[in-house]
């Protein structure tokens, strides 16, 4: 009995020209990995390398943060009461924008606006990730048991989702965080790490279901593949074929739903920071942000800076997640 070829390791042949015995053009066959193609693909999307480009440089700019605001900025907390009109309590010259201070400063502190969301983008980017991660790993342990196994194990975590989809996610949240937090003094935890740690918990814990629908539905698929049988023919069991054998072929789509979410979470820590209940000042956050510019509608700075940022986050991480199903699809025509 020939044994089945596991479709991770299948390879596509490509005929190349090749000097034979006697001198002679020949052919020999190369194969390429379904990774090695998949890659090709992307690099000729130009949008979404563009896409890629750009979130490499969002997380370098997060990542060394300190050290683009000793170059070109002032300490995100740091008031410039002289930059302030004190008469109307907004920048002087309108925005306040020039070479010390590259995105103007805010209204009635003079707070270096360049700073601040720069600094922002790690606390975005870092709730965003992790709280991505979190349901990843439950959504894909969840969808897959469920998918294997089926019966009254695939009844009981179905419904248990349709439970999760059914919660009104953001009016949960704000509660949820409110309550949460009366408890930051009792607690040994300080400063913004508690905070953090319950928006990725929230924000990470009930989105599971989403990527679980999906995987679930994968499982489903490829429990009934050729391989699958074969791992079951030589005693394999239940974990060894969950994790060694379908796992693997559920990389793709797990990759594809992560970068689809991780734009999600930026938006909804952003939405929770602007009602309130995300990050305390006098932390930056983007939502932060634009919750204080919604008083200052005149210096329309204040909210156009970490608006863009946001939008810019957003837009590239969603270029790059769209290029990379269509790399990873072998039935996309582009």
């Amino acid at each position: 009995m020939t044994a089945p070829i596991d479709p991770p390791s299948a390879t596509v042949v490509e005929e190349r020209p090749q000097a034979g015995p006697g001198g002679t053009p020949g052919t020999s066959i190369q194969g390429r990995s379904l990774g090695q193609i998949a890659w090709m693909r992307l690099k000729r999307d130009k949008v979404a390398m563009g896409g890629a480009i750009v979130v490499i440089l969002l997380i370098l700019i997060a990542i060394f943060a300190p050290v683009l605001v000793g170059w070109f900025g002032h300490p995100p907390n740091e008031f410039h009461q002289e930059m302030i009109d004190p008469a109307t309590q907004t920048p002087k010259g309108g925005s306040g924008i020039g070479w010390d201070f590259l995105f103007g400063v805010e209204p009635l502190n003079g707070r270096d606006l360049f700073s601040r969301v720069v600094y922002g983008a790690r606390i975005s980017l870092l709730i965003a990730f992790f709280a991505t991660l979190l349901s990843v790993v439950i959504g894909t342990v969840m969808g897959i048991v469920a998918g294997y196994f089926g019966g009254w194990v695939d009844t009981l975590i179905s419904r248990v989702m349709d439970v999760f989809l059914a919660f009104p996610l953001l009016v949960f949240s704000l509660a949820l965080i409110g309550v949460l937090a009366q408890f930051e003094t009792s607690l040994a935890v300080k400063g913004d790490t508690l905070r953090i740690l319950l928006l990725i918990f929230v924000i990470g814990f009930f989105n599971w279901p989403y990527i679980g629908r999906i995987i679930r539905g994968q499982t489903l698929s490829l429990r009934e593949r050729e391989f699958v049988d074969a791992a079951r023919s030589l005693g394999a069991r239940g974990p060894y074929i969950l994790f060694r054998e379908i796992l693997p072929n559920l990389i793709a789509p797990i990759l594809i739903y992560a970068t689809l979410l991780i734009p999600t979470n930026v938006l909804f820590e952003a939405a929770l920071s602007f009602l309130g209940v995300g990050i305390p000042a006098p932390t930056a956050t983007w939502g932060g942000m634009l919750s204080d510019a919604v008083k200052y509608y005149t210096v329309p700075h204040f909210m156009f800076f970490p608006g863009m940022a946001i939008f810019i986050t957003v837009l590239a991480f969603n270029l790059f997640g769209d290029g990379l199903r269509d790399a990873l699809d072998p039935k996309s025509s582009r």
